[in-house]
């Protein structure tokens, strides 16, 4: 288990100084009390939340560090705060402005870095990865590692029932290009099981807080950039599952997807950069 750390001074003027971040409200906030937390974007996702949580408060992720619900705006009745309270979350955000997944990891992260948190790990909220991992995520965080990515496709990781044109695309274009154009041996580079160290997230050549950033961009930015700027990164084994017929995602089949192949190219061709 990670210890908690000593809190970390808050944000200070001059780093968030041009910081663009999504306005949002504060429906719960329990307080910091460990020196990480994990972060989970949600909207609509159901009895997926509800299942994720049961199964983090199974390996007790909640003793280990702070659980942060960002919510793009959820109208399914899934995140009750009492239930919420119950399954170990400290708290729940609510994005109230325009925008998609990178929209709202700005307004997590930046509360995050605001609470003097040290790292910060996210996880999908639609039940697909295993949070077994996260101890180890919370481990390279606090041995030094900047950008930690979970990958279904190293020895001891699991890819399950995904679906094949998902499996092609990452394989064959998606991960050789990040790869080669960042200098890292990128093999998963769409999902969001991830971890990042505050270092990282403040340093102003990565600069995450832009508008720019609305809704994929911020994943394949970071996953190029970070090793491009000599953060240390890492993968790690884990088990993504894909529950068998309807695939829960929100990338459209076709305009989706060339929308995520139109960001990689961007990505890796520095359009992004700060």
């Amino acid at each position: 288990m990670v210890e908690s750390m000593s809190a970390t001074s808050e944000v200070n003027p001059a780093e968030k100084a041009g910081w663009q971040v999504p306005s949002y409200q504060v429906c719960l906030w329990n307080g910091r009390k460990h020196g990480y937390c994990v972060v989970i974007p949600v909207i609509n996702e159901g009895a997926r939340i509800q299942n994720l949580l049961d199964r983090m408060q199974t390996v007790g992720i909640d003793q280990q560090a702070d659980i942060i619900i960002v919510d793009g705006g959820s109208t399914d009745g899934s995140l009750e705060l009492q239930r919420l309270r119950d399954k170990g979350v400290a708290g729940l955000l609510l994005k109230t402005a325009p925008g998609k997944l990178s929209a709202q990891l700005r307004c997590a992260y930046a509360f995050a870095l605001e609470q003097g948190y040290h790292g910060i790990v996210t996880i999908d909220g639609n039940d697909k990865d295993d949070p077994d991992a996260i101890p180890q995520f919370l481990k390279a965080l606090s041995e030094g590692v900047d950008f930690v990515q979970a990958s279904r496709y190293l020895a001891g990781g699991v890819a399950e029932n995904t679906p094949a044109s998902r499996d092609l695309a990452i394989r064959l274009i998606h991960a050789p290009m990040l790869s080669l154009f960042s200098g890292f041996k990128w093999t998963d580079t769409t999902q969001g099981f991830r971890a990042y160290s505050r270092k990282m997230l403040l340093d102003p050549r990565v600069a995450p807080f832009r508008d720019v950033f609305s809704t994929y961009e911020l994943l394949a930015y970071l996953s190029y950039r970070a090793p491009k700027l000599g953060f240390q990164c890492v993968e790690l084994p884990t088990v993504r599952r894909y529950p068998k017929g309807e695939v829960p995602t929100k990338i459209s089949a076709v305009r989706g997807n060339l929308a995520v192949l139109g960001v990689l190219f961007k990505a890796c061709f520095g359009g992004y950069n700060a």
